[in-house]
């Protein structure tokens, strides 16, 4: 029992979510690179060799340069296992990131300093605060012109309902950016530029008023930082660590990931701070990760991370107990009972094959087609998670096959993506044809690429007017009989078998509510 204690209280599983660009990969990189995770940042652009950031790895995502699918990696860092979940930071993927979610602990929010808080990262922020999952804020790109520090801390604490409390402050920004400040160390970092290279020294320095400082950063550098951090101890609350935990106070750090600046002092302070995996709800109980037997649910499943063999990824959170390889699990949703005897471990698209995991441990698990998005896997306790959210999509189109020598792998590519929640899939019963549905109009273009790429399967788009898909259940035999004759043409069948209304509007959707009284129009399918 001991040995699952301290496993737990060594696990820090955490997401990283901002708005696209404003360096999240690169920070990823750049923490990968702290704990010896990788020798080299694949963010290193020379004129001759682009190379791709290590946690894109889907092909569409190397050509676009954004992240499209959420990446997993471990690595250790002074005896504390780190695990990493980078998400797609763009709108289209919000649905991924918000299941995603689910799976972390606690999250680390990147900011341009010069963009400030952008709409998607409100939406996800909301998302933590719902749960209250504790928050360290990172503002990054400091080298670069931005908003004033005060202005932007303001921003943040508006626009998100966060309460912060600075642990780094800027010397300078910039052309003047001169290092960081580090509150949490009290120490001096140091940003020097030589023959273009950028070099950074941590400098010890307790008292403020210590005149080294004027001669390290200059006079008026140096008045500058006194008055504020004099301002910063005056204005900002001192940092507790149980309201962090409870998700009400979110230290923030400032550096430039991508000059390696600030990052070691964000991971030293996180590792320290950061919680260890926590309960979480099933229907049934709370389920807390120090019981003895296994249990774990899936937020994600991924088709090709090996673009050379046909194979499915499950990801699958560990909440409680010990999992180890080849021991019979029960699939909750299903009733069977299973064996895993290659369960993965990842370093983005690198895979490893593990004995054992522990609670906040990501593990893959191969799948044939057995698991979707939500479902729990147990020793044998009946348990279901809860809380892992499905969207209503927003567009939709008919599928069409452009090469009908290749129609079987159109089928088997389109139900392959579905089940890893890309987008979903309805069938029309009037005349059968296929409507895909997504919450964003990127990903049509994702499953695209993906089909012809990893298919070999080419389809082409049709407009298919909808305005919301409405998954029905009805109290009343002869009024469903009525609605469906009524609205033959609008009705489909999604993925599961279950019953799907297309309305055309707001108000068509409202008559059908008034007049169809018995029937319940859902306008999100819960998974399972």
């Amino acid at each position: 029992m001991m040995s699952i204690k301290s496993e737990i209280q060594k696990r820090r599983t955490f997401g990283i979510i901002s708005h696209p660009d404003a360096g999240k990969t690169t920070l990823t990189e750049k923490l990968l690179l702290f704990g010896g995770a990788i020798q080299e940042a694949g963010a290193v652009k020379s004129n001759k060799v682009k190379k791709t950031a290590t946690s894109d790895f889907m092909e569409i995502e190397k050509q676009r340069g954004i992240s499209v699918a959420t990446s997993v990696m471990g690595f250790y860092y002074k005896d504390k296992k780190i695990n990493i979940l980078d998400t797609p930071g763009h709108q289209d993927f919000a649905e991924d990131t918000y299941r995603t979610l689910t799976a972390c602990d606690s999250v680390i929010v990147v900011i341009d300093v010069a963009k400030g808080v952008e709409v998607q990262t409100e939406k996800l922020v909301q998302v933590c605060r719902m749960r209250d999952t504790p928050i360290i804020v990172f503002i990054n790109k400091l080298d670069r012109e931005g908003k004033d520090g005060f202005d932007l801390i303001d921003e943040v604490e508006q626009k998100l309902g966060l309460t912060l409390c600075p642990m780094s402050w800027p010397i300078g920004m910039g052309q003047r950016f001169r290092g960081v400040y580090n509150k949490w160390e009290s120490n001096l970092h140091l940003y020097t530029v030589e023959n273009k290279q950028k070099i950074t020294e941590g400098v010890a320095i307790s008292d403020l008023m210590d005149p080294t400082l004027d001669k390290m950063v200059g006079t008026e550098a140096a008045h500058e930082l006194r008055n504020d951090v004099e301002l910063l101890e005056a204005v900002y609350p001192e940092f507790d660590k149980e309201p962090y935990l409870n998700g009400e106070l979110c230290p923030v750090f400032f550096g430039s990931a991508l000059n390696n600046f600030g990052v070691r002092e964000l991971l030293d302070c996180f590792q320290e701070i950061a919680p260890f995996p926590q309960p979480k709800a099933a229907e049934e109980r709370l389920v807390f990760p120090e019981e003895d037997e296994f249990s774990g649910f899936v937020f994600k499943i991924h088709a090709n991370i090996d673009p050379n063999h046909r194979n499915r990824i499950a990801f699958l959170k560990v909440v409680s107990g010990k999992f180890e390889r080849n021991k019979q699990y029960t699939h909750t949703r299903t009733g069977k009972t299973f064996r895993v005897s290659a369960p993965t471990a990842f370093m983005a698209e690198k895979k490893s094959i593990i004995n054992e995991a522990y609670p906040g441990d990501i593990i893959g698990i191969p799948d044939n087609g057995t698991f979707r998005i939500g479902d729990t896997i147990t020793m044998k306790e009946d348990l279901h998670f809860t809380g892992i959210p499905s969207f209503s999509p927003e567009h939709f189109r008919f599928i069409n096959n452009d090469d009908p020598l290749k129609a079987k792998q159109l089928a088997k590519g389109i139900d392959q993506l579905m089940d890893e929640g890309v987008a979903q899939l309805f069938t029309l019963k009037q005349n059968n044809r296929k409507i895909i549905g997504t919450v964003g109009a990127l990903q049509y273009e994702v499953i695209q690429y993906r089909l012809e790429h990893e298919y070999n399967a080419k389809c082409s788009y049709e407009a298919f007017h909808a305005f919301k898909a409405c998954w029905i259940e009805s109290r009343d035999d002869t009024q469903l009989a009525e609605f469906s004759t009524l609205k033959q043409r609008y009705l489909a069948e999604d993925k599961f078998g279950r019953p799907v209304f297309f309305a055309d509007s707001q108000f068509s959707l409202q008559m059908a509510q008034e007049k169809f009284d018995k029937i319940t129009f859902h306008l999100k399918s819960e998974f399972g």
